[in-house]
């Protein structure tokens, strides 16, 4: 099998493509990933996914996510839960929505009052109403999960990683021609080259049901004390497809969100990374050409929600980044998995989801493909 990126996609496909007693050639343009993959939350969730196959595939995930976790400690899976923070009556109300839906058993999901949510997570001192607890949601680390992962391919004589060397073209039935002007032969290719939608991609599939988003994110200091679950504001009730309903119209009808998180589409996720420190975001930007550079209120949004939450000054600020991730047209497809050429099929667009949801969907194409 020839895998082409070395996102945490491509390196599911990898891992499928390995365990199922292939040899895997695995080819990626830069020196180590360095795109949606690395620049995300490392959240594993489940609470927010539209029921249907877009939750089926994230519990199954989940699943992949903490088997292979028990086997590599580097990757930081934590099964810690998630809190969403509820602060009004509209907001509290599409919390009860959920907890009565039909798949609430299924995400684990529970409604807290403002005492059990300090029992559940001391760090948030902030006045709340409650929270919408979930228990399947986790996390890994996202910077360093790539490599780990292909540390223990390469433990196999079977895998090979290519680093440095962008594929150009597919001269023939499961070969791929790379910038130095190698071939790579093999008997199936699959393209997961994330959000890098130019070059052959474009090639392949000129209109592509794929757009490209652009968030931005931050990372504190270490906060000096531990950050029990990621923990989310009701913002993200109005951006993932789980909380839609009624309950959700009234919110938003009733109270609409202030301008700064308006204009960028945002809401709040939080994460503790394993040296302490939080990663924070986050923004979407839909509209092409992307800005090349980063601007301040959405931080400064963000610093507030958190230290209100937290009722505690934020810790400095360390890191500032953006990044920019393919996500599918089709609201209700989790991936985009199509052959392009003969024994040669592009796997693109999870959107946010592709942190979480990548060990299944690459289950699935090795399924589908007949691995």
């Amino acid at each position: 099998m020839i895998i082409v990126g070395a996102g945490v996609l491509g390196t599911m496909h990898a891992w499928q493509a390995l365990s199922r007693g292939h040899e895997v050639v695995h080819i990626e343009r830069e020196a180590a990933a360095r795109g949606a993959s690395v620049r995300n939350f490392g959240l594993v969730w489940v609470s927010g996914r539209s029921s249907g196959p877009e939750l089926q595939t994230a519990l199954r995930a989940r699943e992949l996510w903490e088997e292979i976790g028990e086997r590599l400690p580097g990757l930081g899976f934590r099964p810690s839960g998630s809190l969403t923070a509820l602060t009004t009556e509209r907001e509290l109300a599409v919390a009860e929505a959920a907890v009565e839906g039909p798949d609430a058993h299924l995400r684990e999901l529970s409604l807290l009052t403002p005492d059990r949510v300090r029992e559940v997570n001391p760090a948030l001192r902030g006045d709340v109403l409650g929270a919408l607890w979930c228990r399947r949601d986790a996390q890994v680390e996202p910077r360093v999960a790539q490599a780990v992962l292909q540390a223990e391919l390469a433990r196999s004589d079977r895998y090979t990683l290519l680093t440095g060397r962008e594929v150009r073209d597919i001269p023939a039935s499961g070969t791929v021609r790379d910038d130095h002007g190698d071939l790579h032969h093999g008997d199936q290719v699959v393209l997961c080259t994330g959000a890098w939608l130019s070059g052959l991609v474009r090639e392949l599939v000129p209109d592509l049901p794929v757009r490209r988003v652009r968030l931005q994110m931050m990372q504190t200091a270490p906060l000096g004390e531990t950050l029990t679950t990621s923990v989310a504001d009701a913002d993200s009730f109005r951006y993932y497809p789980a909380y839609r309903g009624p309950a959700l119209d009234a919110l938003g009808a009733e109270q609409p969100q202030p301008p700064t998180a308006r204009d960028h589409a945002m809401q709040l996720l939080m994460v503790q990374r394993a040296d302490g420190s939080l990663t924070i975001g986050d923004t979407h930007e839909y509209e092409h050409p992307f800005s090349f550079d980063t601007v301040e209120d959405p931080y400064e949004h963000l610093t507030g929600v958190v230290e209100r939450l937290l009722g505690r000054p934020l810790p400095p600020i360390r890191r500032r980044w953006a990044g920019v991730y393919a996500q599918c047209l089709d609201p209700d497809a989790v991936v985009h998995r199509a052959p392009v050429a003969d024994s040669a099929w592009l796997v693109t667009g999870p959107g946010g989801r592709g942190m979480t949801c990548s060990p299944a969907i690459a289950e699935t194409t090795a399924d589908e493909l007949g691995w």
